[in-house]
């Protein structure tokens, strides 16, 4: 029997059922590292252009080294770093490795210290040291650092992630709540350094600890940071962070990671379905796009997949794996998706725009207009997509089936390494030496 219904019915039936494959909206502007929507893509507009004497409001010098992004709630930013403390204790180890900062020779303790900025001033407005460790292992020397791992918050607590040396919750004026210590000193692949994002889900953190030893992925109650569940996972180093969707009425945290993404019941850590096809080092974060998680691997053997959702068990080799390609996946930048296209930058600075549904390319490897080298991901705020680069620009591009870029704008001597953060009309950019907040009709500082 055909039932028909109205255009305007069948409108809100597809809203209604899409609304349950996306992940939630929260809110807060910027509170976690992807934005409000885990799509990289940013609530109202931000500024086209700056310089260092335009549309700069405040410069501020951040101490030590974090490669972490910054998170924004109210008026206040809140961001993590490693300091070292001269004169302290060391190691020396075997466990740097060929990449490590440590292969150079002894590492110093470091203090893992949390920031609370005003989005104003730019000054700071409280520090709290987490701990004091001695690193048991290194970091790669370009890009890594000892505070890799961006926080987020929920307008109530701030939740800090420091891998190895555990989590610290805090109030939003830097009282600390409750830590939690994961036990474990993560041996990462040729000691390239730990940064997996903290997943917040309602009232559960998701910590991953996928490493070259015994790999985990732990739940805690976001309130007093104890244990719901933790599965074990058979896992090598990974840094791609969970996904929390619901779909079919079940939540569920998607994870990709090199041996197979696997699909995780939030209720109590049960695996729903995994898949097979990606390659080694997996960076970048997952994305959903109607009733497909689309994942990436950008290193050897790279791959672009889109998973169709709704599976259980092994999918590996069967037709839920609607489309895949080994053209233009990203190695360490997450991609952007909206408006049915995903937005992919490689390392080598080569840009492609999907359809997110067949997988065909609109512009593939597009290049820039000069050399450049990409660890930051993107973020899109009101049609405009921004590429923040190692050699101190940032490339505005016109969002669309064509390519097209609107402006490139430069800080003189800056490295960014971290993804920027958006809100409130204005750009939070983390270099490895300063945090700069770009503001419509802001002067030089």
């Amino acid at each position: 029997m055909l039932v028909s219904m109205k255009p305007l019915g069948v409108l809100l039936l597809l809203s209604l059922v899409f609304a349950f494959l996306l992940p939630a909206e929260v809110p807060g502007e910027w509170p976690r590292w992807r934005g409000p929507f885990d799509t990289g893509v940013a609530r109202g507009d931000a500024p086209l252009e700056w310089s260092d004497t335009k549309n700069v409001a405040w410069k501020l010098a951040v101490p030590g080294l974090g490669n972490s992004s910054p998170v924004i709630w109210g008026d206040r930013l809140f961001l993590t770093t490693a300091v070292p403390v001269e004169g302290g204790p060391a190691q020396t180890g075997d466990g740097a490795g060929g990449f490590g900062q440590g292969a150079r020779g002894a590492q110093p303790a470091h203090r893992l210290v949390v920031m609370a900025v005003d989005r104003k001033s730019g000054k700071v407005i409280w520090e709290q040291t987490a701990a004091t460790a001695v690193p048991h292992e290194g970091f790669h020397r370009r890009y890594g650092s000892f505070a890799s791992n961006s926080p987020v918050t929920d307008g109530k607590r701030l939740y800090t992630f420091f891998g190895s040396r555990g989590a610290f919750c805090y109030d939003l004026n830097g009282k600390l709540l409750w830590k939690y210590e994961p036990g474990v000193q993560m041996r990462m692949r040729n000691a390239f350094g730990e940064g997996t994002a903290a997943v917040l889900d309602q009232d559960t953190l998701l910590l991953n600890f996928d490493h070259e030893g015994p790999s985990f992925l732990v739940a805690l109650d976001a309130a007093t940071g104890k244990p719901r569940w933790k599965v074990d996972r058979d896992e090598i180093s990974n840094w791609s962070p969970p996904l929390v969707i619901t779909h079919n009425g079940v939540r569920q945290a998607i994870l990709a990671a090199p041996n197979k993404v696997r699909s995780y019941n939030m209720a109590n850590g049960e695996l729903i379905w995994e898949c097979a096809g990606l390659g080694h080092n997996t960076i970048p974060a997952p994305v959903v796009h109607k009733d497909t998680v689309l994942v990436m691997s950008g290193y050897r053997n790279p791959k672009l997949m889109a998973i169709k959702l709704g599976g259980k068990g092994d999918l590996t080799g069967t037709d839920s794996v609607v489309w895949s390609t080994v053209r233009g996946a990203a190695y360490t930048a997450s991609p952007v998706i909206h408006d049915g296209r995903l937005y992919v930058i490689m390392d080598s600075g080569l840009f492609s725009c999907f359809d997110a549904t067949t997988g065909e390319a609109h512009y593939e490897r597009t290049r820039l207009p000069k050399p450049y080298n990409f660890k930051a991901s993107p973020v899109a705020a009101n049609g405009k997509l921004y590429l923040s680069t190692e050699e101190g620009d940032v490339v505005v591009v016109k969002m669309g089936n064509t390519f097209e870029v609107l402006a490139t704008n430069t800080l003189a001597d800056q490295v960014f390494i971290s993804s920027p953060a958006f809100a409130g009309g204005e750009i939070y950019l983390r270099s490895t030496t300063h945090l700069f907040a770009i503001r419509e009709g802001a002067g030089a500082r």
